[in-house]
């Protein structure tokens, strides 16, 4: 399966704080005052675009805190008939993490241990698309290890100025081939990359 990673990102790069946590409005870091950045710049044609993205996966790869977070809210039967909830609800879930217990999610398997191992497996059993959401841990952790194939970047215009970024100070090199563009009427703009493996430098 191709991984993909799908991230709400600001433009200076933070994906810290780009919503409440849940329905009930419980913010999961209230000592980071700059939550919610997202929904006020989400329009329909971003939201049409997520729900299409969630539809078309075949399975999720999701770290701990955010598969918590969606098994509290889409697996809890969170505005049914949403097509995220019910892309979540139905796909194979896999949560990477070394100590989750027995999830009560239908469709839930923990990768533990071996983690490299299982998601090389993933990635090696066939056609499809495994999608990684949320997940900021999971992801900086997949690029270093050189696991993910495709990175989808929701770009939102807003500079937070401070919080968490997808990407580290110093962390991989990664060389990208660019595929689908598009801005949405709020500025958003979505951008779709194919991983190519290292990028080349010019040399003297």
């Amino acid at each position: 399966m191709k991984l993909t990673t799908v991230t709400n990102i600001s433009l200076d790069g933070v994906t810290q704080g780009h919503r409440r946590i849940d329905a009930g409005g419980h913010v999961d870091d209230p000592g980071f005052e700059r939550y919610g950045w997202g929904p006020p710049l989400l329009d329909d044609e971003a939201s049409a675009f997520i729900g299409d993205t969630f539809r078309r996966a075949d399975a999720f790869l999701l770290g701990r805190r955010t598969y918590e977070i969606f098994a509290g809210s889409w697996g809890a039967g969170m505005e049914p008939g949403n097509p995220v909830g019910d892309a979540l609800n139905a796909r194979p879930k896999y949560v990477a993490s070394n100590t989750l217990g027995e999830p009560a999610w239908a469709g839930t398997t923990v990768l533990s241990g071996d983690v490299e191992g299982a998601v090389g497996e993933l990635r090696a059993s066939g056609g499809g698309e495994l999608q990684v959401w949320g997940s900021g841990t999971l992801i900086r952790w997949l690029l270093a290890r050189r696991l993910v194939d495709e990175i989808v970047l929701l770009t939102y215009p807003v500079v937070v100025g401070r919080g968490t970024r997808l990407f580290p100070a110093d962390g991989p090199d990664l060389g990208l081939e660019a595929g689908d563009l598009r801005s949405t009427p709020k500025g958003l703009t979505i951008q779709t990359y194919r991983v190519t493996g290292r990028p080349a430098y010019e040399r003297d």
